[in-house]
């Protein structure tokens, strides 16, 4: 029997859940701003592949800034291996959606990690 290979969707923490998200990991070190647990449906929060403290306040979400967070970030995860033991954690889910509390998803380190999810298996 063949493995199921995951699906992995991003979105904005504060977005509505959908049945369709799966399983739902919140990646960021922090918790959003004004959000309730019971709100966010958060099933699991991955502190271990979210950027580091310093990375994240140099980045500031400073769109110029963005290709050398993305340089940094990758290395952040290379070095710790978190992604991969997100990865294992999750193998066999149909669908896990990451999420993020930026406004500009497409800016964070959600895109960046989805990517190397996606290319762990």
């Amino acid at each position: 029997m063949a493995a199921t290979k995951t699906r992995w969707e991003l979105k904005r923490a504060y977005d509505e859940p959908t049945e369709g998200d799966g399983v739902r990991v919140l990646v960021d070190r922090l918790w959003p701003r004004g959000l309730s647990k019971a709100d966010a449906r958060i099933d699991r929060h991955e502190v271990d592949v979210a950027p580091s403290t310093e990375l994240r306040q140099w980045y500031g979400h400073d769109p110029e800034r963005f290709d050398e967070f993305v340089e940094r970030y990758r290395a952040e995860l290379d070095a710790s291996g978190a992604a991969h033991a997100l990865a294992d954690s999750l193998a066999g889910e149909p669908v896990v959606t990451l999420l993020v509390g930026s406004k500009d998803v497409e800016h964070s380190q959600g895109p960046v990690l989805r990517e190397r999810l996606r290319r762990q298996r």
